[in-house]
């Protein structure tokens, strides 16, 4: 298989995967319940949903802007001293830019803690630094697996994808990024550009 031809399944194995997951989470929310404000809510999980459901309905950039920065707050904690200690160690390597030790260690992460949402998506942001967008796609994938709404790493993917000339794959990206967090500037902006071009291609 061609590495382009692998780019592109992996993408749309990402989406599969994404709206399967997102189909089965309506289903469950089918009897809405009363939802308590975030902060007042015990398990991650439930934090989680309550935090994207705000995110969704939230219309005012900046309060998005703050709505998304408690998501990330939340997948940061890996729940272990010694993964968040290891996390710590990888953003140090990649601010020095000492990015194959990075890995190193991100891959331990992932041994070590193989559900916890992060150590993928950080490990997937580093092998696109190094233009290693197979590999990068790859960590996407299992980035959506353990959550689709993970709004960093749909970025991530409709970057790589505009990058490969995938423009209605890309779109479609923002379009799957912006149903999660709608009052994201850039992403609408992406999403606009993206509509325009394609629109100018066909006429």
């Amino acid at each position: 298989m061609s590495a382009m031809r692998f780019f592109v399944n992996s993408i749309l194995a990402c989406f599969a995967l994404a709206a399967s997951m997102a189909t089965g989470s309506l289903l469950q929310a089918a009897e809405p319940a009363p939802q308590p404000e975030a902060a007042s809510l015990t398990t991650p999980e439930q934090r989680l949903d309550a935090l994207f459901l705000d995110l969704k309905k939230e219309r005012d950039e900046n309060k998005a802007r703050e709505l998304a920065d408690r998501i990330r707050l939340e997948w940061q904690e890996s729940g272990s001293a010694t993964v968040n200690l290891l996390m710590q160690s990888a953003d140090k390597a990649i601010a020095d830019d000492k990015k194959p030790v990075a890995l190193d260690i991100l891959d331990q992460v992932i041994v070590l803690a193989p559900s916890y949402v992060e150590g993928w998506n950080r490990r997937a942001t580093v092998h696109y630094q190094m233009g290693n967008y197979r590999k990068s796609m790859s960590d996407i994938y299992r980035v959506l697996a353990i959550e689709p709404r993970h709004f960093g790493a749909i970025a991530g993917m409709a970057t790589m994808l505009e990058t490969a000339g995938k423009n209605e794959l890309a779109m479609r990206a923002w379009q799957q990024f912006l149903d999660i967090y709608p009052s994201d500037r850039k992403a609408q902006e992406q999403f606009g550009e993206l509509a325009e071009r394609l629109a100018g291609s066909r006429t």
